[in-house]
């Protein structure tokens, strides 16, 4: 994990046009995404198409992501994030547990950016494994150059789900996807890009990778 230090964040929505700011206190996030071998450890599942202990893991919806960031708090003694619902429609979280958790979309990007201000943190085919470089297949975790806080694919590889809605009013229940995967454009491999998936979809560019607040 981590540390991410306190900062703001711009994020915007280019279908609507729309810019709103983000005020961030301190956390951590994982500097790789969730690997199949560590999902497996956590869960005892291997969903991916692709299979290798280091791959990213993929295939996993985002409430597969939620119970596997509630199972590894509770296997480490942390307090669990999320109250997950016996019905599957609502979640809680707890903003003051120090357990694993989803990012928010503003800590993602604010993270991503790493202080930079360009669409990428670095040349894309240095930082990033996407459509131009990666022979149209999954890459194993942190075989390209990290952002400068350490962090590595961010960008391509897989694309992280955030806690967010992308936009209720239009897309219900839809969950932000950030970063780019092995089989896109370089055009969406920016910090800025944003995609949406249905919490209950799991597609083989999709992963995640886990954050923690730093509670007091």
């Amino acid at each position: 994990m981590i540390d991410i230090p306190p900062g703001q964040v711009t994020l915007s929505d280019r279908r609507t046009q729309r810019n709103w700011a983000v005020e961030l206190a301190p956390y951590q996030l994982a500097a790789f995404p969730v690997t199949q071998e560590l999902y497996t450890r956590v869960t005892g599942l291997r969903p991916s198409t692709a299979s290798g202990d280091q791959l990213p893991v993929e295939g996993v919806s985002w409430w597969d992501a939620v119970h596997f960031c509630n199972t590894l708090s509770e296997r480490e003694g942390l307090a669990p994030a999320y109250t997950l619902p016996f019905d599957g429609e609502g979640i809680d979280w707890d903003a003051s547990a120090d357990g694993y958790r989803l990012p928010t979309e503003a800590e993602w990007e604010h993270a991503g950016r790493a202080g930079t201000t360009g669409p990428h943190y670095g040349p894309l085919d240095e930082i990033a494994w996407y459509r131009g470089n990666s022979g149209e297949r999954l890459r194993e975790v942190g075989g390209k150059r990290p952002n400068p806080w350490g962090l590595y694919d961010m960008l391509g590889n897989v694309w992280d789900w955030c806690w967010d809605f992308y936009d209720p009013e239009v897309y219900g229940t839809y969950r932000v996807l950030r970063g780019g995967g092995w089989f896109d454009e370089h055009w969406s491999c920016r910090v800025s890009a944003r995609r949406r998936s249905h919490p209950t979809f799991r597609v083989d560019d999709v992963g995640f990778r886990i954050a923690r607040s730093l509670t007091h």
